[in-house]
């Protein structure tokens, strides 16, 4: 299932225990990611979930509003008692969540498989 949010596009698929999001960034300059959070959200709760693993590998740049949308999903799903993992983060974008001291509040792996397993 594709859903699209702000021109952002998340690819939907469901997994024992798990919701995979795969994200792609929006075509051009547009990277407003004002409402991302906010639809993953609610992805999560129309698939009865609170474990997501949210797939990265075709974003090369993090924006500062994707970061905080991060942040903020991060919180809402820790809130709710769920899991939130990354994976397919490029060594760029690992970089800037290093510098942004940001590296210790997501955990992050190489591709799903990794996640799912938490290694």
């Amino acid at each position: 299932m594709i859903e699209t949010v702000s021109g952002w596009e998340l690819v939907v698929d469901r997994g024992p225990n798990w919701l995979f999001v795969k994200v792609r960034g929006p075509k051009g300059d547009s990277w407003d990611a004002s409402r991302l959070a906010e639809r993953v959200w609610a992805l999560l709760e129309e698939h009865f979930a609170d474990h997501l693993i949210l797939e990265l590998d075709e974003l090369g740049v993090l924006s500062s509003s994707f970061l905080g949308q991060l942040l903020l999903l991060r919180k809402r799903i820790a809130l709710h008692g769920g899991l939130m993992r990354l994976c397919g983060l490029s060594s760029r974008a690992q970089e800037v969540l290093h510098c942004c001291r940001l590296d210790t509040q997501f955990s992050c792996y190489r591709n799903r498989e990794e996640a799912v397993m938490g290694c």
